[in-house]
């Protein structure tokens, strides 16, 4: 691999001019620049991160938190957030935390020092943690609103609105919230609209859980459900309403003539199951891109040699909004 010593031979500079180049151009007169670069080009030369990091006095790296990467709905927001980052300068390093807030706080502050900022996605620690995490790094919240700490949030309203209204519409009058974690944003914000809701169109709201946010959740929901005789049932997330789907039929439950099911994310596999699932779906590319143009307005606002362009704009508020996506587990009482 070609060395930073090589491209100052051919440019006729010193190491140290070439590394000003490359890292801080604005300190060398142009025409140097330009031969620095031409002949770092044509030798190959790539600087070494870890050394140019000591030299900076940053990493070049981002960190991305999740809670559950096995979770469906969080594959495409990975994907949107290493998409963005993809063409600047800094590479992303991805951390599961498999729905546990103690180790979400390890996790986030070890990455504290091994890259300039975090993306916490839903993060389940509490809002002291956040902040003290926040006070070490660069910190962006998605799905997940605070009052100090950098955030944007999907817009459940809508969604759950039109959901309520098509059940409404359809003759129930009695329907069950199968709950996720005690300790997710997106839980608190879900019963808060739901509960609202219903209190609008009269429809009596029974809150079941929590349970996990996994398809084994919702197969003991299922019953839990059933014994309380309602005749629809909105689900945490779309694993839970697979869950439950998979225990009614073992049953032989029908659905929808026995009960209506209302997922909530609009994974893959919610429109190839048998019947499709109803479902609120949301827009998670859309939030990974808004989070990502977050963090790195937030990075290049903190240190100035960053980048010089300026990253693209949020999604709007629209393209943040929730929908419902009727298929077949719903229908008529």
């Amino acid at each position: 691999m070609t060395s930073i010593r090589a491209v100052a031979l051919a440019a006729g500079v010193s190491v140290s001019t070439v590394s000003r180049a490359i890292n801080n151009p604005e300190l060398v007169n142009a025409e140097t620049r330009q031969r620095v670069l031409e002949c770092a080009d044509r030798l190959g030369y790539r600087p070494n991160r870890a050394a140019r990091s000591l030299v900076l006095g940053r990493t070049s790296n981002v960190g991305l938190i999740v809670p559950d990467i096995a979770n469906p709905v969080f594959a495409p927001f990975i994907k949107g957030v290493e998409a963005y980052f993809r063409d600047t300068d800094y590479a992303v390093f991805l951390a599961d935390t498999d729905e546990d807030a103690a180790t979400e706080v390890r996790l986030a502050e070890a990455m504290v020092e091994r890259a300039d900022g975090l993306i916490l996605c839903a993060p389940r620690m509490s809002g002291m943690r956040v902040r003290a995490i926040a006070a070490k790094t660069t910190v962006v919240l998605a799905n997940r609103l605070s009052r100090t700490v950098p955030s944007i949030a999907l817009d459940f309203g809508p969604g759950i609105a039109q959901a309520l209204s098509h059940l409404n519409a359809l003759g129930h009058r009695r329907i069950a919230f199968l709950a996720g974690p005690r300790d997710s944003w997106s839980n608190r914000q879900r019963r808060k609209f739901l509960t609202a809701g219903c209190a609008e169109r009269g429809i009596e709201l029974i809150e079941l859980g929590p349970y996990e946010p996994k398809f084994t959740g919702g197969y003991r929901a299922a019953d839990e459900a059933l014994a309380t005789g309602v005749s629809a049932v909105l689900a945490y997330n779309d694993l839970v309403a697979l869950g439950v789907l998979s225990r009614l039929h073992a049953r032989g439950v029908r659905v929808p003539d026995d009960l209506s099911i209302v997922g909530f994310d609009d994974v893959p596999t919610a429109s190839m199951v048998s019947p499709p699932l109803t479902t609120v779906a949301v827009p998670i590319p859309a939030l990974a891109r808004a989070a990502s143009a977050m963090l790195l307005a937030e990075l290049r606002a903190a240190d100035p040699d960053a980048g010089r362009v300026a990253p693209p704009p949020r999604p709007p508020a629209p393209e943040l909004e929730t929908r419902l996506l009727i298929r077949s587990t719903t229908g008529p009482t």
